[in-house]
């Protein structure tokens, strides 16, 4: 019997920040009728911690990609804490690792406090239909 050695360990997370800016109503008014058209995008960035351990700082932004003079702005950035199994040296695995893996561990409680926001700024309509594909993303990156 073989066993999966852990890779790594998510240690902590939390929202380390979470912003929404809707200036006026006239812009809530007009963002309600084209929010739809709005776009998620994701950053992640990473800082080594002492002790093996990595801060994984991932924000997500759903936006308006048009120019619009009237816009609504919804930001969170989220912080995981992510010890690094001592065998995982190899640079290129610890990248697949944070850009990967730790993602889809944290994505549905991120994709959940963001919608959350966005509801809760009175656009209780938005969804995220297309699921982020990770693996996708991580490819994508180094071709």
């Amino acid at each position: 019997m073989t066993t999966m050695i852990e890779k790594y360990k998510i240690v902590g997370q939390y929202i380390k920040d979470l912003s929404s800016e809707t200036p006026d109503i006239e812009t809530y008014l007009f963002v309600r009728d084209i929010i739809s058209n709005y776009k998620l995008g994701i950053d992640i960035t990473s800082k080594a911690l002492k002790n093996k351990m990595i801060e994984v700082c991932t924000t997500l932004k759903y936006e308006d990609k048009e120019a619009s003079e009237k816009r609504s702005y919804f930001e969170i950035n989220y912080a995981t804490i992510v010890k690094i199994n001592e065998e995982m040296v190899d640079k290129k695995k610890l990248e697949k690792i944070l850009l990967c893996d730790v993602q889809k561990d944290i994505y549905p409680r991120l994709e959940k406090a963001l919608l959350n926001l966005i509801h809760d700024c009175g656009f209780q309509d938005v969804q995220f239909s297309k699921k982020v594909d990770f693996e996708e993303l991580y490819k994508g990156k180094f071709n």
